[in-house]
């Protein structure tokens, strides 16, 4: 009967008004007793449900005992308090098993549900969560977001500080090292840095042969891409070892090398796409002064860029420089559980940054500050997007349900770009916008609230840069973020290569058909596949008017 009294599941008697009261589902272990029925023979098989609240009680059949009637829907269970106040108890009602999962950080291990085998099955359940909503895939000490307090914190250190009292490189010290560097520790690392700025002429003919329009992420992603065939030492499929999961000196190498590069990569991006030839690094100036210099400088004679510029750059690539596991930072992880150079892996980081709902974000602000044109024409684009016409880029995040904490210190920055290179028009607009969106009550009620793109084009647009170089942009601070994640993932002892599961969902078993017996859609008929042949043919007038072999003949359709 103990093992009972733990694992009980009471059935509620059809028709039974002695049942009809309101359970406590909260909290039943310590709301409800279970006693077994010693009070008569006859009754052996009962249990008495105690209400320690109100001191009611019932007496039911228990759960292995046959009951006249019929049994109803409704069910509830009274289980034990646990030895361990933090964990999650589950039943399985396919099988009747309880199961209890210790609860750590607020998360629970995936793989306690493999356990969890229904009759006639021969695994057990997985968790279908599309796009990571819920999932935890690493335990981090990185980053840290509370997204309901809006605070972001690198290593432990705010945001707000390290933009206001920091620069990049000591930023990109504490997140893949875990702590600030000393002075002696911060000279060496910029001085490596800085001296590998350098990147092979073979990567730049490369870069040269790509056409004058091409993307500059296009550019950026086939440069990092290529930079790992020119240093094999660096790959471990040609070494042969896991060079960087056992060798702290292999790995920090690489890394000193990417975050000096990276800068040369895209301003040789922006220098292709306008026509002019690559400028060489300058070791003297500091990481953002060398970015700009690499930008801009033609034939002026000790050409410095502007100091405010440069400082506001470096705290743009601060608040970019890491975000916890977004898109890029998990495809990061995801490239580098294999063991890949950094170069590829980095790479593949990029090309998930280029994809318009990641790193295209600011761009897509500005085509909607442009589209609304006029601070007057704000409450009615507002009044559009509420019917669900337009949409609201800016505004919200995945993570935040509050003030993005790097839109208040870009929104700060952009003015004092401002102030060197001109007011930007649109700014009055997304003013505007923000005012009134921060008082509508159908925004406030959503959890709205300006994001690190609102502002960040802006500020990008009034330096001049032009919106398909915004991705680059985001790009080159987040190399260090990247390769923060990268150490952590590989270094962990219980690292294995990332492999999630599917919940397969197509056909059965079906037997092979010779083309010949396949049907052929009727003309008109759209052809179930869902392949368009239309958009494949491409052919000039005079070529389709040819005639020649293996030609793809449109069907005519029926009058």
């Amino acid at each position: 009967m103990a093992q009972r009294r733990i694992n009980a599941i009471l059935n509620h008697l059809a028709g039974s008004d002695d049942l009809n009261h309101e359970i406590d589902y909260n909290n039943p272990a310590e709301r409800y007793s279970l006693r077994p029925n010693l009070t008569s023979a006859e009754s052996q098989h009962q249990l008495v449900l105690t209400d320690n609240k109100s001191g009611q009680k019932w007496n039911l059949p228990a759960p292995d005992t046959d009951t006249n009637g019929p049994i109803s829907t409704v069910q509830f269970v009274v289980l034990p308090k646990s030895k361990t106040a933090n964990s999650l108890t589950v039943l399985d009602n396919r099988t009747g098993k309880l199961y209890e999962i210790a609860i750590e950080d607020d998360t629970i291990p995936a793989l306690k549900f493999k356990s969890m085998i229904g009759p006639n099955k021969k695994e057990g359940i997985r968790v279908y969560d599309p796009a990571y909503q819920n999932t935890a895939v690493a335990r981090s000490k990185i980053t840290e977001i509370d997204g309901a307090a809006g605070i972001l914190r690198y290593r432990g250190y705010p945001i707000e500080e390290l933009a206001e009292k920091s620069n990049y490189l000591e930023v990109s010290y504490l997140l893949i090292f875990g702590e600030l560097p000393n002075k002696v520790q911060y000279e060496r690392w910029s001085n490596e840095i800085m001296h590998h700025t350098y990147i092979h002429i073979r990567v730049m003919d490369l870069m040269k042969s790509f056409n004058y329009d091409a993307h500059p992420m296009g550019m950026f992603i086939s440069s990092i891409s290529a930079m790992s065939t020119y240093h094999p030492e660096a790959n471990p499929a040609l070494a042969g070892n896991d060079m960087y999961k056992v060798s702290a000196t292999a790995r920090t190498k690489q890394i000193v090398r990417l975050l000096g590069k990276v800068p040369t990569v895209a301003a040789c991006c922006y220098r292709h796409r306008i026509g002019r030839p690559y400028n060489y690094p300058q070791s003297n100036l500091g990481y953002c002064e060398n970015f700009l210099y690499m930008l801009d400088h033609l034939s002026e004679e000790n050409y410095m860029p502007n100091a405010k510029l440069a400082r506001a750059l470096d705290v743009l690539f601060i608040l970019h420089a890491d975000h916890e596991l977004n898109c890029s930072t998990a495809a990061m992880r995801h490239i580098g559980s294999t063991l890949v150079d950094p170069y590829s892996a980095v790479a593949g980081a990029a090309s998930a940054l280029y994809g318009p709902l990641h790193g295209g974000a600011n761009e897509a602000v500005l085509r909607m500050l442009e589209e609304i044109g006029k601070p007057e024409n704000v409450a009615e684009f507002l009044e559009q997007v509420k019917q669900r016409k337009r949409r609201l880029m800016g505004f919200g995040h995945r993570i935040y349900k509050n003030y993005d904490p790097r839109a208040r210190i870009i929104r700060q920055v952009a003015y004092e770009v401002f102030e060197i290179c001109g007011r930007e028009p649109l700014i009055e607009v997304a003013i505007e916008l923000e005012r009134i969106a921060l008082s509508d009550e159908y925004f406030i009620k959503r959890k709205l609230y300006p994001n690190v793109d609102f502002y960040s084009g802006l500020i990008y647009k009034s330096m001049g840069f032009p919106t398909d170089f915004f991705p680059v942009l985001f790009a080159i601070p987040r190399v260090s973020g990247w390769l923060a994640h990268w150490v952590e993932s590989i270094t962990n002892p219980a690292a294995k290569i990332w492999r999630p599961r599917q919940v397969y969902v197509g056909e059965g078993k079906r037997s092979y058909v010779p083309m010949e017996h396949r049907s052929i859609p009727e003309p008109g008929e759209n052809d179930e596949s869902g392949f368009d042949m239309e958009i494949h043919y491409d052919l000039s007038k005079r070529s389709a008017a040819a005639t020649y072999e293996g030609k793809y003949r449109k069907p005519e359709l029926k009058a």
